[in-house]
């Protein structure tokens, strides 16, 4: 397996601007990246805590992923997503395991990362993304 740490855990707010002040306090740290992901209808804000990351999700789009879910569950916890060194292999070998996969193939994700979801159907409810670093192999 080569799942090496948990690489963010992700979290739906509504406002990225009232939302940020309120984890930099909380944490003790500056948001270190903003960042728009057109495809995903989604803008990100990144923090680091020790070697795993938090993600603030803000939905551009009602009809985008976070945006129906903060219409359907408000905002929270969204997601947690591990490091890997071989995304298409895990991917691969959880499917192969029964568990349903959103991404049978790895996109393009924030902060230029290879990214592919496993369904929370199949994941005793808990959305779970697998994350590659393209420039590590």
């Amino acid at each position: 397996m080569s799942i090496t740490h948990i690489e963010h855990i992700g979290i739906a707010v509504s406002s990225l601007e009232e939302t940020i002040p309120f984890y930099e306090q909380l944490l003790g740290t500056k948001c270190y990246n903003v960042e728009e992901v057109k495809d995903q209808k989604v803008k990100t804000a990144f923090f680091m805590v020790g070697q795993t990351k938090i993600e603030l999700l803000e939905p551009t789009d009602p009809e985008g992923p976070i945006g129906k879910f903060i219409a359907s569950k408000g905002e929270g916890m969204h997601h947690i997503a591990f490091a890997t060194t071989g995304i298409e292999d895990e991917l691969q070998r959880v499917e192969a395991n029964g568990v349903r996969l959103i991404d049978k193939s790895p996109r393009p994700g924030a902060e230029g990362l290879s990214i592919g979801f496993l369904h929370p159907k199949s994941t005793h409810g808990v959305l779970t993304e697998f994350c590659q670093d393209k420039n590590k192999k």
